[in-house]
């Protein structure tokens, strides 16, 4: 009665089915590896944001310094002057709210210790109604000032997803990168840039301050992987079911027909039974 699964149909369709299995299964552990990394990174970040605040200078070593994945995010300070003369902005970032596209603010802190100028996100203004313009910044605090902010990679074309193209009006620049800023007429530029949280003395105007990272959300990847599990385990039960319903088609089709029954003889007599009443 199963001879029917040495047909090409049902071997193309055990042999699918026996495929499902193992990718269903790699599929959900590669939704649980998303997951781990996901919750390490909330974890890094919330111990990065927690530790005491040590000088930026003290973790970027010097010019083309890159910063590593575990000192990412850590709180750092830095004392020194504003180099507004080499202040630049940073196209097509959005505002905290992702509603409206404008550009950040850096402006490069010169460390009073000599050791060279720290890049300083900071913040967000408004664009404008012509992208291509300088837009009103609102004044980096002048004088002695001490900042305190979070670590970041110089951001790169490969870790940003930007396209770093040539061409842009003045001042104006795709990405936030300490090399690209590192010119022959100026104090040596740290590798790694500080998004600042809050500066004393406080100006009275400033950018639209940076949130801190969202590290709370795990996000949907184990409950995606629990679900390719599950279809890991339905697809043998749903092979199993169709290979049964086929078989018990194949025994209703085969079965013998019911004989027609047959007429009743009439009486000995040859009379017709009177009816009844």
């Amino acid at each position: 009665m199963y001879r029917f699964l040495l047909s090409w149909r049902w071997a193309i369709t055990v042999l699918v089915a026996l495929l499902l299995i193992p990718a269903c299964i790699r599929l959900g552990f590669w939704q649980l590896h998303r997951h781990e990394a996901r919750v390490a990174r909330n974890t890094l970040i919330g111990q990065s944001l927690k530790a005491v605040p040590v000088a930026f200078d003290s973790l970027s070593t010097g010019p083309g310094f890159a910063v590593p994945t575990d000192l990412t995010w850590r709180t750092v300070t830095a004392t020194g002057e504003y180099d507004t003369a080499h202040e630049f902005v940073v196209r097509q970032r959005t505002a905290s709210d992702g509603s409206t596209i404008g550009f950040f603010v850096v402006t490069p802190l010169r460390l009073a210790d000599g050791h060279g100028e720290v890049l300083v996100n900071r913040g967000w203004v408004d664009s404008g109604p012509d992208a291509t313009q300088y837009p009103p910044v609102p004044a980096a605090p002048t004088g002695p000032v001490t900042v305190t902010g979070r670590l970041r990679a110089d951001e790169t074309r490969a870790s940003s997803g930007i396209r770093d193209r040539g061409g842009l009006p003045d001042r104006q620049f795709m990405l936030i990168n300490s090399a690209q800023q590192a010119t022959a007429d100026r104090t040596a530029v740290l590798g790694g840039y500080l998004e600042l949280a809050a500066s004393s003395p406080a100006p009275a105007d400033a950018p639209q301050a940076l949130p801190e990272p969202e590290h709370s959300d795990i996000g949907p990847h184990m409950a995606y992987a629990i679900q390719w599990w599950l279809f890991a385990s339905l697809v043998p039960v749903g092979l199993l079911v169709l290979v049964r319903r086929e078989a018990r088609d194949r025994r209703a089709a085969t079965a013998t027909p019911a004989s027609p029954a047959e007429p009743e003889a009439p009486d000995a007599s040859g009379l017709e039974p009177l009816p009844a009443g």
